[in-house]
């Protein structure tokens, strides 16, 4: 049986090897790139394991079918074990996952490597990297089925961010901050649409936008890390 192991194993060979939003055949062992972070994923799991998981149609073609975070949100609900994330970022090869906010938005994922740090495809600039659990909005951890995976001694103290996360939610986030953000990415360049203090679609394209010119994870999400580079102050959680 496939290990948990590998799967970090391998994901580390490809650290530094470049990042966009393609398709990649989950049965070409050589592919070195480009990745995003769901393609990456799948990919990994594909030559690890030998099957197709997190992708739009899991009984598909490897060399066509498309991976997506939501994909992977489906398959984790359906066909594998969800975990908290403390226990993901003590188990090797485990993912930690963030949902989109809407079908046909990104979400992100990421391998953990059992020690709080993770190996992921992150962004257009920065590319497949080492990052860690720790201090990011994460949904679920999730082990896929059909792997044997070994969890460390204990979970790890890997708490979410102390600020209000902003993002598209139903219903919309409304407030002060919201506005804040708006205006900063207006004077960045980025257009939110009115600026009207809810957090929409527009606001939400204009801060993807925003991340992938800035080397950030092109989620949609006004964390600790995008809010530092608008410089805007966010709230406690």
């Amino acid at each position: 049986m496939a290990v948990g192991r590998d799967l970090v194993v391998l994901a580390r060979r490809h650290v530094g090897e470049r990042y966009d939003n393609v398709l990649v055949p989950k049965n070409h062992r050589g592919w070195k790139g480009p990745w995003d972070c769901a393609e990456f994923t799948s990919w990994c799991v594909f030559q690890v394991a030998g099957f197709l998981y997190g992708c739009t149609d899991d009984a598909g073609d490897p060399a066509t079918t498309e991976a997506y975070t939501g994909a992977w949100q489906h398959d984790a609900k359906t066909r594998g074990r969800m975990v908290p994330v403390a226990e993901a970022a003590v188990t090797a090869g485990a993912v930690v996952l963030r949902y989109p906010p809407a079908p046909g938005h990104m979400g992100h994922i990421a391998f953990c490597d059992g020690s709080g740090g993770t190996v992921e495809a992150h962004s257009r600039t920065r590319g497949v990297i080492r990052d860690v659990v720790a201090g990011r909005r994460w949904d679920t951890g999730v082990l896929v089925p059909g792997i044997e995976f070994v969890r460390g001694a204990a979970p790890l103290p890997v708490s979410p961010p102390k600020t209000v996360i902003y993002r598209l939610t139903d219903p919309w986030m409304e407030g002060p901050t919201v506005k804040t953000i708006q205006r900063a990415l207006k004077k960045a360049g980025f257009s939110p649409g009115k600026v009207d203090g809810r957090f929409g679609p527009f606001t939400h394209a204009a801060v993807v936008a925003f991340q992938q010119k800035k080397s950030l994870v092109s989620d949609g999400e006004v964390g600790p890390r995008t809010a530092k580079r608008l410089g805007v102050d966010l709230p406690e959680a």
